[in-house]
């Protein structure tokens, strides 16, 4: 399906506008086009042909691209090896999604939950490609689903169908999957907190310190609409909470400073946390577009670990280094 692409002179990436994407209803085949969008992106981008640091070899397999043949090895020994690069190495990446019912807002044509669902799909989707293992936690005021991190066959597919199983919770308790996630992952990973963190910063602070003491790299995308930053609201009138079900008279004009104040209190709060404990904090709104927020993430990431190998992954993706030569249409 064609999407929509506005060119963003502040990103190296195409942007890919979101109510297209939305109109894509298979999960996975929505993550695809996200990811091949944020490829496309990258390929036009300074970041194109970026080397990465030299690790190793391995035999040549059908599907890798051939630039990265060692011709003079191929000399001495008669056969076909790749150079194997520090970005090839396997990491355990786990998707922590919020499924509450406030994940379930939206003043535009779908809700946060959708977006969430669709960037942790596209991550998934490109974490997959790049041979990285992939696990998935989702919560409500309980822990849902979970799904070891692996890389196998059927895996991806297994893990787009958890994450498009509707919601059933109510409220949120963002301290139950945290405290699971550093419980069950024993190996160091990454660790990618999705939700619109409608919870105490201080709930925050102890569990994303136990998550960083036990070695994690953690990375949290905040996800909000686009009327709970501006709260542009008009009329009074009765609203109600999605979570606990309350109803209360609200009149926008009464309101609004307070809100923008409790709001912009509780962002500064969250980002100290987040600051305080090395955890990049990623803000935006359900109309940023999916390959601008996944650009965002993946260049954080790549500057954070493993040093400058890591830090020149953004090039290996756009040469298609781990990914078997790109993708198929």
């Amino acid at each position: 399906m064609p999407s929509k692409f506005k060119q963003n002179p502040n990103t190296p990436v195409a942007s890919v506008d979101p109510a297209t994407l939305m109109r894509i209803k298979n999960l996975q085949l929505r993550a695809k086009a996200v990811v091949e969008g944020f490829y496309n992106g990258l390929h036009r981008s300074p970041f194109h042909g970026f080397s990465v640091e030299f690790s190793e070899y391995r035999p040549y397999t059908i599907g890798d691209d051939p630039r990265g043949l060692d011709w003079k090895l191929f000399a001495r020994t008669d056969r076909y090896y790749i150079k194997k690069f520090e970005d090839e190495t396997n990491r355990r990446c786990y998707l922590v999604v919020d499924q509450s019912r406030s994940m379930g807002y939206g003043s535009i044509e779908y809700t946060k939950m959708e977006y969430a669902r669709t960037v942790a799909a596209s991550l998934a989707y490109f974490l997959t490609l790049q041979r990285d293992s992939v696990g998935l936690l989702t919560f409500d005021d309980k822990v849902g689903e979970f799904l070891s991190a692996r890389h196998r066959p059927g895996h991806l597919h297994q893990l787009m169908q958890c994450l498009s199983r509707e919601v059933t919770g109510t409220a949120t308790d963002i301290a139950a999957p945290l405290e699971q996630m550093a419980t069950l992952i024993r190996r160091r990973g990454l660790i990618v907190l999705i939700s619109d963190l409608l919870a105490p910063p201080e709930t925050m602070r102890t569990n994303l310190a136990y998550l960083r003491s036990r070695g994690h790299e953690v990375i949290v995308l905040r996800i909000l609409d686009p009327r709970e930053l501006r709260f542009d609201l008009d009329k009074a009138g009765m609203v109600r909470d999605p979570e606990s079900g309350s109803e209360l008279f609200l009149d926008p004009a009464e309101v609004r400073q307070h809100y923008q104040e409790q709001f912009d209190r509780h962002e500064r709060e969250l980002r100290g946390v987040c600051d305080a404990l090395g955890v990049p904090l990623h803000q935006m709104s359900t109309q940023t577009p999916f390959d601008e927020a996944m650009f965002g993430v993946i260049t954080d990431q790549s500057r954070r670990s493993h040093g400058p190998a890591r830090r020149n992954s953004i090039g290996a993706a756009a040469r298609g280094v781990g990914s078997g030569g790109g993708f198929s249409s």
